[in-house]
């Protein structure tokens, strides 16, 4: 209703002034036929057209809620997400240290085994030098006594040859 009073108020001076002179006119009819035409058009449509601006700024606002909503769940969802990144670089971490503990401990499984791989194959090699010489020195002393016994040049008896043997074997 402030409106219409103030446009009236704005205009009445147009009017006034457009009287004066010397063509006489209806402005003044025809401003006042405006404003109560004004006034009738905001008396019949006032409530519409507040219901409409007010229907439009609720929908407004529930667009904003809408998408404030999503922002926050969007917001929830990376905060959760940098949670479960932190979460992930910590589990990796400890598989990587626990891949290195099981490297080292491995390693050293591994180094055990050739240790005692060696130490075996050394004692094999070793007791095969001992049998290997034992077999070289029967077949020498063999090859000895065969000549030995073979050849007439040396006679011995037979006590002899026990005596000989006994001395070797004690």
């Amino acid at each position: 209703m402030k409106r219409v009073l103030l446009l009236g108020l704005v205009l009445a001076p147009v009017a006034i002034f457009a009287s004066e002179g010397a063509v006489e006119t209806d402005i003044v009819q025809r401003t006042v036929n405006f404003i109560i035409f004004a006034a009738i058009l905001w008396y019949l449509l006032a409530d519409k057209i507040k219901a409409f601006f007010a229907s439009r700024t609720l929908g407004i606002q529930a667009e904003l809620d809408k998408v404030q909503d999503t922002l926050k769940a969007s917001q929830d969802k990376v905060a959760n997400a940098q949670k479960k990144l932190v979460e992930a670089k910590k589990l990796a971490a400890e598989i990587v240290d626990g891949a290195k503990a099981d490297v080292d401990s491995i390693k050293q499984k591994v180094l055990n085994a050739i240790d005692a791989d060696i130490a075996n194959l050394n004692k094999n090699l070793e007791e095969s030098n001992k049998v290997e010489i034992s077999k070289a020195k029967k077949q020498v002393v063999g090859e000895v006594l065969n000549e030995l016994l073979s050849s007439e040049n040396i006679k011995l008896s037979q006590n002899e040859l026990v005596n000989i043997i006994l001395k070797k074997v004690a």
